[in-house]
């Protein structure tokens, strides 16, 4: 699925585990005249009941895309009381100040491809979100025309990401080669959103 908005354009792959009906994985994006966000949680496990945490999560940011990335986790930590946990993964670029904002808790991987070709790999927080007050680490960096995210849950080898197989900066590209190249071999459920600053 591929989607243009004012100041970006994505693109999106989503399978659930072989085998099962619900995807454990959610995802939230929105565009605004001042800024982009888009999230994604991956339930604890797999099936109905790690669905029902991601999408919960989602829920809330869908509720609050105003709030900093530091205020979403807490208020995605409020819901998930009683539930199973889910790690997350949260990006925001503001389109006033040409800057972007990004965290990751547990095995929700981030890429950044520069103009240059030029790719830097996040490194997560350990851990996961599951109700209790947690550390919070969040990266920041200036943004220019060009610049590509790749936001994607643990079905997805971020090896595969930065082969030579996926040669290309185009975002409907990325999630088109990986599904031809690997979109069989599902182990767990997989998510993998493309987005570019246009």
């Amino acid at each position: 699925m591929e989607e243009q908005y004012k100041h970006v354009r994505l693109s999106i792959y989503q399978k659930a585990k072989k085998g099962n009906y619900y995807c454990g994985d959610s995802y939230f994006y929105k565009e605004t005249e001042d800024a982009f966000i888009c999230a994604l949680a991956d339930g604890l496990g797999s099936g109905e009941m790690a669905h029902e945490s991601s999408k919960a999560v989602m829920d809330v940011i869908e509720e609050h895309t105003d709030l900093t990335i530091e205020a979403l986790v807490r208020k995605c930590n409020e819901v998930l009381v009683g539930k199973r946990g889910v790690v997350l993964g949260i990006l925001r670029i503001d389109f006033t100040a040409k800057t972007y904002s990004y965290s990751s808790i547990g095995n929700i991987g981030v890429i950044i491809i520069e103009p240059d070709g030029r790719r830097h790999r996040n490194i997560p927080l350990a851990g996961y979100l599951s109700g209790f007050s947690r550390k919070l680490r969040v990266s920041r960096g200036e943004i220019s025309p060009g610049v590509i995210f790749m936001l994607f849950s643990d079905g997805v080898n971020d090896r595969r990401l930065t082969s030579k197989y996926i040669s290309t900066n185009n975002v409907n590209d990325i999630t088109d080669q990986y599904k031809e190249l690997y979109g069989q071999a599902r182990e767990d459920d997989t998510t993998l959103i493309a987005m570019e600053y246009v």
